[in-house]
């Protein structure tokens, strides 16, 4: 019997698949490929944190179903970071939520507020599950443009102009996620007066709020009294302390969001389990040296990164943020696209990036290079690198993209 599910024939083929099918062939080979492509922290976990798993797991107690909203001592813990960190009052009760992650906290709420009909206005390019999280939950979106040198604001002002019916959301993700820009409160200002204005709830994403290089630390949109009315945030503990495997993060902000993502995730889940939310409270209220530690290794390898890449004659703009570098593809290549690039960069240099075009159309022209390999492997990838580029100097790359692809 074959039928069509809808929603899956609503969904793209995954861009990535095909660097990563690539780069298994490689391994399977024996290549050492250097991989940028995930972003998927290498740091451990610092080892108070685990020391708190371990000792929770021991009580027997904790092997039980948890609580779908998260335990309460975690959700106190959240409230004390926001004070701490953005000089903000959260109740714990009803103003925040422990998700599995931010991402499973997007797709939830993205199910719990969308109507057949609505339409959201989503980032383009942006961290796939901004958009397909909508799309899954039956929603409409609408792309608008956040590149480096894009004014969001405006590209707000004109979608909400040119669309009928009236957007229901906005996502927002700073510091953003591929392209690792970063806003400041003023623009937090004008975007909540906005939308307030026209009756738009905000979504914010600020995973990578703690992992800041130059200048202030990134603030949260939720220090603006007015958001409160209409936004909520979405954080995770995955970047911050090097716990992507444990599935741990939190939403806070407006009561009238967080009460419906807690009662879409009391169908869907008893909560992460306890032990990990009792590590979890562990690490927010703990010492944040590891953090501080965190963010100086991102740094060292950001500016060994960008400084060989562009003594190599790859010029990338060094990212003030996240754990990754936005990279405008070489000029003698921008013909082949993001994606035909990234396979000849793992085919010929053994480095793997992500093509810019799986993060969406207005994507196209850049890879996204994840700060997740040590400094010495870095340099042997700026070394692979550099021949690479001398290797085409006299060669058409266009070439070289076929032999890629084949």
């Amino acid at each position: 019997m074959e039928k069509e599910f809808h929603k899956i024939g609503l969904l793209p083929p995954y861009v990535f698949a095909e660097v990563n099918a690539m780069k298994a062939r490689a391994r399977a080979d024996g290549a050492d490929i250097i991989d940028f492509g995930m972003g998927n922290p290498d740091l451990p976990t610092p080892p108070h944190i685990v020391e708190k798993l371990v000792e929770a797991v021991q009580d027997p107690k904790t092997h039980r179903y948890s609580q779908s909203r998260g335990i309460p001592g975690l959700r106190k813990a959240v409230a004390t970071y926001y004070g701490r960190r953005f000089g903000v009052d959260v109740d714990p009760e009803t103003e925040t939520i422990v998700t599995l992650g931010s991402k499973e906290g997007l797709a939830n709420l993205s199910s719990a507020i969308s109507n057949p009909g609505d339409i959201f206005l989503v980032p383009n390019p942006s961290y796939p599950i901004h958009p397909f999280g909508f799309v899954i939950a039956g929603a409409g979106i609408r792309s608008i443009p956040v590149g480096p040198e894009e004014d969001l604001m405006q590209a707000l002002r004109d979608a909400v102009e040119n669309l009928s019916p009236k957007p229901k959301a906005v996502v927002l993700n700073y510091p953003n996620n591929p392209t690792a820009k970063v806003v400041g409160l003023d623009f937090y200002e004008e975007v909540v007066d906005f939308c307030l204005h026209h009756g738009i709830y905000i979504l914010s994403d600020i995973a990578y709020s703690e992992i800041y290089f130059d200048g202030n630390p990134p603030p949260s949109i939720l220090q603006i009294k007015r958001a409160w009315d209409i936004a909520v945030e979405f954080s995770s503990m995955s970047k911050t302390y090097s716990m992507p495997g444990w599935r741990i993060g939190f939403a806070t902000g407006n009561k009238k969001l967080i009460a419906a993502l807690a009662r879409i995730k009391s169908y869907l889940d008893y909560g992460a389990f306890t032990p990990i939310q009792v590590a979890a409270t562990a690490a927010l209220n703990g010492p944040q040296d590891c953090v501080e530690e965190v963010r100086g290794i991102y740094k060292a390898r950001r500016d060994v990164l960008i400084d060989g890449l562009g003594a190599a004659g790859w010029v990338v703009p060094s990212p003030p943020a996240t754990m990754f570098a936005w990279a405008p593809i070489p000029p003698d290549f921008a013909a082949l696209g993001s994606l035909e690039f990234s396979k000849l960069l793992l085919s010929e240099a053994e480095v793997a990036v992500s093509p810019g075009i799986g993060f969406g159309e207005s994507g196209e022209g850049y890879v996204r290079i994840a700060l997740v390999e040590n400094q010495q492997r870095i340099r042997q990838a700026i070394r692979n690198i550099k021949t690479f580029l001398r290797g085409h100097d006299q060669a058409p790359p266009n070439k070289g993209a076929k032999q890629a692809a084949s």
